[in-house]
């Protein structure tokens, strides 16, 4: 199939809530990068989060291998640095071959989990 998408994606919001003690992985809050690589190489993914207050963190790296998707929660991010809780941020997500971003929130800080998607700016 050919490569959809863009090689650029722009998340401009994004913010990571204290932790709950007693939630499970899938009802922990979260945010995720649903990343969609329909070619036929693999996809060498970069991702720089900014901050208000202080100067960009990443690169962090990932590969999402031809022809599937991966969904790359924020929270899991350790290398360089992990995304600190409680902080307002934005990405910028770049890619050497085309690729799908949709953008992905869990909020489990009340009883009432929110559950908040949209797509990514694809910008090239």
């Amino acid at each position: 199939m050919q490569a959809l998408g863009k090689r650029r994606w722009i998340i401009a919001e994004g913010y990571l809530p204290p932790s709950g003690d007693d939630r499970t992985r899938q009802t922990a809050s979260h945010e995720t990068a649903c990343i969609l690589n329909t070619g036929d190489a693999p996809a060498q993914v970069r991702l720089t989060v900014y901050f208000s207050d202080r100067e960009p963190a990443g690169p962090y790296r990932v590969l999402v291998p031809a022809r599937r998707t991966l969904h790359l929660r924020f929270n899991d991010l350790r290398d360089p640095e992990p995304i600190p809780l409680d902080t307002d941020y934005a990405s910028v997500i770049e890619s050497d071959v085309p690729i799908v971003v949709q953008h992905t929130r869990l909020d489990s800080r009340q009883a009432a989990l929110a559950l908040m998607t949209t797509m990514a700016y694809g910008a090239d």
